[in-house]
C-alpha cells in the first residue's frame, strides 16, 4: 500500500507555472492556424459568440462557453484536427459613444483601452486562441466589407428607405431597437422614448422568411431555439378581409378596415374591430366627440415598446373610436376600437376580435362589456371563456354563405373562396417578422456607403471609395434633430465624386447588429485586401461546427447572421447555406447563494420562508395573516441543511430563503476571474467552471467548489513530481492499465458529448486509485497528462516536461483506450438463498454457468447455507446473481 499524501507539501506554484506556459505558447505560435493548411485532413471550427468590450471586464460568467470551446479545441488539435479557434470584439455600439459624449473620450480609444483588458483577461485563462486572426468590428478593413455586404443588399433590392414608426429617444438623440426600451425609457440612462415616424434604412429578411423557416430543420440546434425563431417569424395562414367604414359609406368614400385573420370561419362572430395606435385610418374613423381621447391615448401608446404593448399578462387598455364598420357576412354594425396590444408592424394595423373564440378578445371584450357570439360549437360556456379548439361551425349562415356544420378547416376554406369571388378579402399568408430597422442616429457605426444627389435620390458608392470611414471629430453630441451627429459635420457630409457631381453623404450609421452578422468569415482570411474571403478557405472551413454562446442571442443576431448568410450564398460569396451547424447556448452563472431569513416587522420574530408570500407588491408578506416580513440576510455558518432546504441552527423550526440570483454590480455578487486566478490560478477556475454542472445548466457560484479543484490539481501535481509514490520505468500491470483506459475511455467520450463535469471526475477517480498504488508507471502517468490537458493546460504543460517529455502536450496525440484492458478477469456473483441476499462470490469471468454454480457451491460462506439441504432449483443470471431455492 503506497504512502499517504503528506499534509505538508506545498502547494503547485500556479503562478510562476502559468505565467511561463502562457509566455511559451505566445513565442512559439503554438496554436496558430496558418493560412495554407493541409485540406486532405480534418477540419474543426469552433466559435465563441464574440464579446462587447464594456470596460467593467470579464466576470465569471463570460469565461464559461470559452472554457468549453477551448478544452473542444485542443481536443480535436491532439486528435489531428485542423482547427479554427478565434477571437475578436463586437466593438461598436452606443455605450461607447455615450461614454465619449460625458467625459470627452473619444470612442475608440475607450474602445481599445475596453479591448486590451478584455484581451489581456481571456489570455491570462491560457485559452488557445489564435490571436493573430483577431479582428474588431470597428477597424477600417473590416467595416470596409460590412459596407461592401450593404451594397450586395442594395443591389438585390434588399435595403431600401421607407418612412417607418420608430423608437425615438430624443436625449440620446437616436432610435433604439425595442429590446433597448423599458417601460417606455431607454435602458441605457432610463431616458424617456416616443414612438415617431422617421425616413430609415431597412433591410428585407421578410423576403427570406419562407427559407429561414425551411433550413431550421437540417441544423443541430436546441430544438428551444428554433422555435423562439419559428415563432418570432411568425408564419401564419388565413385571409385579409375588408370590412367597409360605415361613415365611409354615407359620404360616398370608400374608406375600408382591412384585417388580417388565420380563423376567417369564425367572421360571423366578429363583434367588434380593432386598430393600433398608429393605424393610418385612426384618424378619419373617429368621431369628433372622441377625437381628444383619442389622441390622448395615442400619446401614451407611443411611450410603450412593442414588447410592453403585447405581454399577455399585462391588463388590455382600449378606447372606443365612436366609429363603426360593416361586418362584411352579417352586413351587421360593428364598433371600431383603438388598443395598443395592436401593432401597426403586425399583418394590416387591424384584426377582428372574435371574443368566443380567442382568449386575449374575450378578455378584451369582457373587460369592455363588448358582445360574445359563439360561432364554433365544442365548448362550454364561451361567455365565461373562450373556446380555441376545432369544432363545427354554428351560427353561421346568410343568404349567400351557410357554413354550418362543417369543420374549421373546411369552413376556413369555403370561406376564402367566397370572399375572393365576391371582392370582399383574399387568402394570405402573413408572418410576424418585420424588415430590419437598419438605421442608428449615431456617431460610432459603420457609415453607409451612400450617397444623395440634389434630388434627394440615393446612390451607392463604387467598391473603390470603401471604405467610408468615420471622420475623426472632438464632439459627439446629438444633432438636436433626427439625423445623427455625423450631420453637423458639414466638411464630411459634403463630398465630391471622381467624376466631380457634388453629393451629400447619409449620415445615419448602422447598428451594433451589422458588424456581427458575418465576424465569422472574416476570422478565416483576416488579412485578405480584395474580398471579404478567399473562396477556397470558405469553402474548406465553413459552415461553423460548432457555435457557442448565451440563450439571450437565440433570436436576433442568429437571425440577423442567417439572413446575411443567405443573401452571400446567393451571390456565391458562400457555398453553404447555413452558417453555424451547430449550436449549443451555455448556462448561466449566477452569484454565490444568498441566504434570507424573514421577521415580522419591527420584530425579532422569525417566520420561516415557507409562510411567507414573496409575491407582493409592496414585499413579503404572511400568507395568512397578511402581516408585512423584513428579510434580512444570514451568513451560512449560522444555518444547518435539513432535507433539501437551510434552516437556523439555533431555531430548526425557521426554514430560510436560499437562492442564487443573477450577477450585477447593483447586488454586489460579481465575481471577479482576475481575483480567482491570483487565488487559486487560471487552471482551477478553468476546471471549476466545467465541474460545475452540465454546460446547458444554469449553476450558482460557490467558491468551496474553487478549492475542491484546486485541491484535486495539487494532488495530481504531487502524484507526479513528489516521491511519496515513486515515477517508474517499469512495465504497467493489469491494474494500472485498466483503470488508465477506464479513464481514457470515460474522458474522451465525455468530451465528445461536452459532458464536461464528468470528464474531470473521471480524471478525479483516476488520482483517488493511483495514490494507492506503490508507485505509478511513467508509461501511466503521460497519458493522464495528456487527458488533463484540454481541462489544465498550465499544469498540464508542466508535468509533461517534467516527464521528460518534448512540449507542447498540446503537439502530442490524444491516447486511445484500448478495450482488452477493460475486461474483468473475475466476477462477483450476488449470491442469493430464497430471493435474499446472503453474500457475493468472485469466480473467473470466462467461466461458463455449470462451472460458476460449482464454484459458488463450493464457498465456505455458501456452504453453511445449503449444506445437507435439497436445492430445488439454481437460478443463474450471467455476470449477476445465483439463486437457490431450498424448500423451508
Amino acid at each position: 500500500m503506497a504512502e499517504k499524501e503528506s499534509s505538508t507539501s506545498s502547494a503547485y506554484p500556479f503562478q510562476e507555472i502559468e505565467r511561463k506556459w502562457q509566455g511559451f505558447w505566445k513565442e512559439q505560435d503554438t496554436f496558430r492556424t496558418p493560412e495554407k493548411v493541409d485540406m486532405s485532413k480534418p477540419k474543426y471550427y469552433v466559435l465563441d459568440m464574440f464579446p462587447y468590450p464594456s470596460g467593467a471586464g470579464l466576470h465569471v460568467g463570460h469565461p464559461e462557453g470559452y472554457t468549453a470551446t477551448d478544452i473542444l479545441s485542443r481536443y480535436k488539435k491532439m486528435n489531428d484536427y485542423n482547427v479554427m479557434h478565434p477571437m475578436g470584439w463586437d466593438a461598436f455600439g452606443l455605450p461607447a459613444e455615450q461614454y465619449a459624449i460625458q467625459t470627452g473620450t473619444h470612442p475608440s480609444v475607450t474602445t481599445k483601452k475596453n479591448i486590451d483588458r478584455f484581451r489581456e483577461q481571456l489570455q491570462s485563462l491560457g485559452f488557445s486562441y489564435d490571436w493573430k486572426r483577431e479582428v474588431s468590428t470597428t477597424d477600417e478593413q473590416y467595416y470596409k466589407w460590412t459596407q461592401w455586404i450593404f451594397l450586395k443588399l442594395y443591389e438585390k433590392g434588399l435595403a431600401y428607405q421607407a418612412e417607418v414608426p420608430v423608437n425615438w429617444c430624443p436625449a440620446l438623440g437616436t432610435v433604439l431597437a425595442n429590446e433597448e426600451v423599458i417601460d417606455g425609457k431607454s435602458e441605457r440612462g432610463g431616458h424617456p422614448v416616443f414612438k415617431k415616424n422617421l425616413k430609415q434604412w431597412m433591410l428585407k429578411i421578410t423576403a427570406y422568411a419562407d427559407r429561414l423557416l425551411e433550413d431550421l430543420e437540417e441544423l443541430d440546434w436546441p430544438e428551444s431555439v428554433k422555435e423562439m425563431q419559428r415563432n418570432w417569424i411568425g408564419k401564419s395562414q388565413g385571409a385579409e378581409v375588408s370590412f367597409k367604414v360605415k361613415s365611409a359609406q354615407k359620404s360616398n368614400g370608400a374608406e375600408e378596415v382591412v384585417v388580417f385573420t388565420t380563423r376567417p370561419d369564425t367572421l360571423f362572430g366578429a363583434t367588434y374591430l380593432v386598430l393600433a395606435p398608429e393605424h393610418p385610418l385612426l384618424d378619419k374613423v373617429t368621431s369628433p366627440e372622441q377625437r381628444d381621447a383619442v389622441k390622448e391615448y395615442v400619446l401614451k401608446a407611443s411611450q410603450k415598446s412593442d414588447l410592453e404593448r403585447t405581454e399577455l399578462q399585462k391588463d388590455k387598455t382600449g378606447l372606443f373610436t365612436g366609429g363603426y364598420a360593416i361586418n362584411p357576412l352579417t352586413k351587421e354594425e360593428v364598433p371600431i376600437w383603438v388598443a395598443d396590444y395592436v401593432l401597426g408592424s403586425y399583418g394590416t394595423g387591424a384584426i377582428m376580435a372574435v371574443p368566443a373564440h380567442d382568449e386575449r378578445d374575450h378578455e378584451f371584450a369582457t373587460k369592455f362589456g363588448l358582445p360574445i357570439k359563439e360561432v364554433v360549437q365544442g365548448g362550454e360556456d364561451v361567455q365565461a371563456k373562450a373556446y380555441t379548439d376545432d369544432g363545427v361551425l354554428i351560427n353561421s349562415a346568410s343568404a349567400e354563405l351557410d357554413i354550418n356544420g362543417l369543420k374549421v378547416d373546411e369552413a376556413k376554406a369555403k370561406t376564402i373562396a367566397y370572399l375572393e369571388q365576391k371582392s370582399l378579402g383574399q387568402g394570405k399568408v402573413n408572418y410576424k417578422l418585420r424588415d430590419w430597422l437598419f438605421s442608428r442616429q449615431r456617431y460610432w457605426g459603420e457609415p453607409f456607403p451612400i450617397v444623395f444627389t440634389e434630388d434627394g435620390a440615393p446612390h451607392p458608392l463604387p467598391e473603390s471609395e470603401l471604405p467610408v470611414t468615420l471622420p475623426d471629430v472632438e464632439s459627439y453630441q446629438p444633432s438636436g434633430t433626427t439625423e445623427g451627429p455625423l450631420s453637423t459635420i458639414d466638411s464630411w457630409v459634403n463630398y465630391q465624386l471622381p467624376d466631380g457631381r457634388k453629393v451629400r453623404r447619409e449620415t445615419n450609421t448602422m447598428p451594433q447588429w451589422a458588424g456581427s452578422c458575418w465576424y465569422y468569415l472574416r476570422f478565416l482570411d483576416p488579412e485578405n485586401p480584395g474580398a471579404p474571403i478567399d473562396p477556397a478557405l470558405e469553402k474548406y472551413w465553413m459552415p461553423v461546427d460548432l457555435y457557442l454562446g448565451g440563450a439571450e442571442h437565440a433570436v436576433l443576431h442568429l437571425l440577423y447572421a442567417r439572413f446575411w448568410h443567405k443573401v452571400l450564398y446567393d451571390c456565391g460569396v458562400v457555398h453553404t447555406k447555413e452558417p453555424f451547424q451547430r449550436l449549443v447556448n451555455q448556462g448561466l452563472i449566477l452569484g454565490p447563494i444568498e441566504h434570507t431569513v424573514f421577521y415580522e416587522a419591527g420584530t425579532d420574530k422569525a417566520v420561516s420562508a415557507k409562510e411567507v408570500n414573496e409575491d407582493g407588491e409592496q414585499g413579503p408578506e404572511h400568507k395568512k395573516t397578511r402581516a408585512k416580513m423584513e428579510a434580512r440576510s444570514v451568513d451560512e455558518s449560522q444555518l444547518i441543511k435539513k432535507g433539501e432546504s437551510f434552516v437556523l441552527k439555533d431555531q430548526p423550526e425557521i426554514r430560510v430563503l436560499s437562492r442564487a440570483v443573477k450577477m450585477s454590480k447593483s447586488r454586489g455578487n460579481v465575481v471577479n476571474p482576475d481575483d480567482v486566478i491570483s487565488n487559486v490560478g487560471a487552471d482551477s477556475l478553468r476546471l471549476y467552471l466545467m465541474f460545475m454542472g452540465p454546460l446547458e445548466q444554469v449553476k450558482p457560484w460557490n467558491t468551496n467548489g474553487v478549492e475542491g479543484v484546486y485541491r484535486f490539481l495539487n494532488r495530481a501535481w504531487r502524484l507526479i513530481t513528489e516521491d511519496n509514490i515513486p515515477l517508474t520505468d517499469e512495465e504497467p500491470g493489469k491494474e494500472h492499465l485498466k483503470v488508465l483506459h477506464t479513464t481514457i475511455k470515460r474522458v474522451t467520450q465525455d468530451t465528445e458529448k461536452l459532458s464536461f463535469n464528468t470528464a474531470i471526475a473521471a480524471m478525479m477517480e483516476f488520482v483517488n486509485a493511483a495514490y494507492k498504488w506503490k508507485s505509478i508507471p511513467r508509461s501511466i502517468a503521460i497519458p493522464f497528462v495528456q487527458l488533463l490537458n484540454p481541462y489544465a493546460p498550465h499544469i498540464a504543460e508542466e508535468l509533461w516536461e517534467r516527464l521528460g517529455q518534448k512540449p507542447s502536450v498540446s503537439n502530442s496525440p490524444w491516447p486511445e483506450f484500448n478495450e482488452k484492458y477493460l475486461v474483468e478477469d473475475a466476477l462477483n456473483i450476488a449470491v442469493q438463498i430464497n430471493g435474499k441476499l446472503k453474500g457475493t462470490v468472485e469466480v473467473p469471468a470466462d467461466a461458463d454457468q455449470a462451472a460458476a454454480i460449482a464454484l459458488i457451491e463450493q464457498n465456505e460462506n455458501v456452504q453453511k447455507w445449503i449444506e445437507g439441504k435439497e436445492i430445488k432449483k439454481k437460478i443463474f443470471v450471467p455476470g449477476k446473481i445465483c439463486n437457490f431455492v431450498i424448500p423451508n
